[in-house]
């Protein structure tokens, strides 16, 4: 069962509709102004995968290949991709790091420890 957006025309809300059938005909209404001047948007979309899978992908030697653990930018590269695989949230703590690590600052000594970015990871594998 898809869910499609819509972009109201009107108001520039945009509004979600669960089609439950390829074959049923949606006439979607903007859910704040119930205008129908609405526009088919192309969404992403989410792969369910096991939790087994993702960490095998995590630990997949090929994710490495481009990391130097003596540059912090590449290291936050690699941290916000490991972020993504994960597909949660991480947390405040952790993006701050990251995006000190993109600036080309690796964060103090502790500080990489408590948002999970100790040794860029690196020590569990």
């Amino acid at each position: 069962m898809p869910i499609y957006e819509y972009r109201c025309g009107d108001c520039g809300r945009v509004t979600s509709v669960l089609v439950r059938s390829f074959a049923t005909q949606v006439t979607p209404t903007c859910s704040r102004c119930s205008g129908t001047n609405l526009r088919k948007l192309v969404s992403r979309f989410a792969v369910a995968k096991s939790e087994e899978s993702r960490l095998d992908d995590l630990a997949d030697p090929s994710k490495f290949g481009d990391l130097d653990e003596n540059d912090p930018k590449s290291v936050a590269r690699w941290a916000r991709r490991m972020g993504e695989e994960m597909g949660e949230d991480l947390g405040d703590d952790f993006r701050e790091a990251v995006e000190q690590m993109e600036a080309g600052e690796m964060p103090p000594d502790g500080e990489a420890t408590d948002s999970g970015l100790d040794s860029a990871g690196l020590d569990d594998f």
